[in-house]
């Protein structure tokens, strides 16, 4: 679930995101929806917890606003794809 929030950034994996990948994200709202799970989703300490813990890889702590990815979790998947 945090695939786009932090990989595709973080670590340089910005050839495909999940948000642009119809099937992958219907599945991940699956998941995301399933009981229990948004409970325990907390996308902008993930954020900050990779961006400030590896000086070596973003030496500045600096935590990108970028997209809203948990709001196209939160949205109905969609049955038909």
């Amino acid at each position: 679930l945090r695939f786009d929030e932090v990989y595709v950034v973080y670590f340089k994996t910005n050839t495909r995101t999940v948000a642009g990948t119809p099937s992958i994200l219907n599945y991940c709202r699956e998941i995301y929806q399933m009981s229990g799970v948004a409970e325990t989703v907390n996308m902008e300490q993930i954020k900050t917890h990779y961006y400030t813990s590896h000086p070596i890889h973003n030496h500045f702590s600096i935590i990108p606003r970028g997209p809203d990815f948990e709001s196209l979790l939160k949205q109905e998947p969609k049955r038909e794809l």
